[in-house]
């Protein structure tokens, strides 16, 4: 189904299994229908009633009345040649979002990045999705929704060793804590058996760092969290990532220690670095990132920049990288780079753009910087 549907009706797709259970009492059903029905929804990709046989012909008519299963509408679905999948879906108000799924091991391994808003909320001066500006936050439904779009690719999940989506990132377009309370039943919909069965190591949280909602995460979640952090001094990272000004390393660092105490298994922090040349990425650097990070268990993840027109910002040299790479080495950190993918069908990490109605005029004024420049 697409956007387009009666809105009237309840929208199945982004209940996670408690409210589920609310909706079908709330029409005088048994709880136990909740999972009957999810599994059709997200394990089968189904998105008709009738379809869904162990119902009965006058439940599957009572849903068919007041409810649907409605999914963001695909307007884009294209392959890279390294094997990277892109789709642009069109959600509720006409705005694209952007997801993509990564192949890896061999096809082993396929990672789902999902986006949290239309646009980003936040200014990071790096990012591509960032210039586009924001237009609002995604609901449960059409967050979820791009997990349903990947997996129904694939057909009916019959054989759950071999899953159209192993892994999902929440680090596509918008920043997904400031989306907290739709971001939180869709991941607990990933997670559930009778959703996607993810394990909470498979379900991974990006966020630039807002500090009291990553404390609020870790009294309801403990999936796997990453930082982009991209500096290792509040200076530097207040000009790369402006929510820095609010919420500095220090205070995000804390934040980070106090959501381990809560995961309920050994854990380490990702933390995302990325590489911008003669921005970041000198050897003060890596020895300032060395000592902040001292104590906190996790591993580094190195980001070359991705290239956009009039950033104003270069991707450093893979001789550049490498260097970055062994001084945190020597420092004792391994810090593996992430190989960039679907560059062919701008799919890379930062460039998910879609097509924002930019209420913060943000967009606007970067063309008018870059015309200022360019005269």
């Amino acid at each position: 189904m697409t956007a387009n549907t009666d809105m009237s009706r309840t929208n199945l797709l982004g209940l996670s299994r408690e409210q589920m259970e609310a909706f079908f009492v709330s029409i005088g059903e048994k709880k136990f229908r909740a999972a009957q029905v999810m599994k059709w929804i997200h394990n089968e990709g189904c998105d008709d009633f009738d379809a869904m046989t162990n119902l009965s012909k006058a439940l599957r008519a009572k849903l068919a009345e007041v409810a649907e299963v409605r999914s963001p509408g695909v307007i884009y679905e294209g392959s890279s040649s390294d094997g990277t999948r892109k789709w642009v879906l069109e959600v509720e108000d006409g705005s694209y979002v952007e997801t993509v799924l990564i192949p890896a091991e061999g096809g082993k391994r396929r990672t789902l990045c999902v986006s949290s808003q239309v646009g980003c909320s936040l200014d990071c001066s790096f990012c591509s999705t960032g210039k586009q500006g924001f237009q609002r936050n995604l609901t449960a439904a059409e967050i979820i929704g791009q997990v349903w779009v990947a997996s129904r690719s694939a057909g009916p999940r019959r054989d759950t060793s071999n899953r159209a989506v192993t892994n999902v990132v929440m680090m596509g377009m918008g920043e997904p804590l400031m989306n907290y309370d739709n971001v939180v039943p869709a991941m607990k919909l990933m997670l559930d058996d009778d959703g996607y069965g993810l394990s909470k190591r498979r379900v991974t949280l990006s966020t630039s760092g807002v500090v009291p909602m990553i404390e609020r995460l870790g009294d309801e979640l403990d999936v796997s969290l990453a930082i982009s952090l991209h500096a290792a001094n509040d200076e530097l990272r207040n000009e790369l990532v402006p929510l820095n000004r609010k919420y500095n390393i220090d205070s995000l660092l804390d934040a980070c220690r106090g959501y381990l105490a809560k995961c309920s298994d050994t854990r380490m922090i990702t933390i995302e670095y990325t590489l911008i040349k003669d921005i970041n990425d000198q050897r003060e650097h890596a020895e300032q990132l060395a000592s902040i990070l001292d104590g906190l268990p996790c591993k580094i993840n190195l980001i070359p920049f991705n290239p956009f027109p009039h950033s104003g910002y270069e991707k450093p040299s893979r001789n550049q990288t490498m260097r970055f790479q062994q001084w945190l080495y020597e420092l004792g950190y391994t810090a593996p780079v992430r190989t960039t993918r679907g560059d062919d069908i701008d799919a890379a990490c930062g460039q998910l753009v879609g097509r924002v109605k930019d209420r913060t005029r943000r967009h606007e004024r970067y063309i008018q910087s870059i015309q200022i420049d360019a005269d």
